[in-house]
């Protein structure tokens, strides 16, 4: 049986229409313009990855839910995991941004990190 994945490569700006179809344990791949879109498709085909955004709670009533994200892409079928853990990640301290709230999150081996500098909204670095 042939599996067959038609997407939009986000590689490069040229946007490529993609068409994969695996066959045995090759994967053929049309509508590349460059090199990028086969390795592209083949990745979306064996292991997709997405970058995660998200927020998570913190302690200051000036800023009661921080932006996040993570610091590279992620198994793609971690992201919900990911998401339900972030309900309970409730940061005590103003980070900056760019600072490490998680560092391994959900075992991905991918930093959490923080999007906006809280220090400049609550004006403190203590918690409430």
């Amino acid at each position: 049986m042939t599996e067959r994945l038609e997407t939009i490569c986000i590689v490069c700006p040229n946007g490529c229409r993609l068409v994969a179809e695996r066959k045995g344990d090759s994967i053929e791949v049309r509508g590349n313009k460059c090199p990028r879109g086969i390795a592209y498709a083949e990745a979306e085909m064996t292991a997709p990855k997405r970058s995660f955004t998200g927020t998570v709670a913190s302690v200051f009533r000036e800023m009661p839910v921080v932006p996040v994200r993570t610091a590279g892409e992620v198994p793609k079928d971690k992201i919900k995991e990911i998401a339900e853990h972030t309900r309970d990640i409730v940061l005590e301290r103003a980070y900056a941004t760019g600072e490490v709230a998680e560092e391994n999150v959900c075992g991905t081996g991918v930093k959490l990190i923080v999007t906006a500098d809280m220090r400049k909204v609550v004006g403190h670095t203590e918690g409430a």
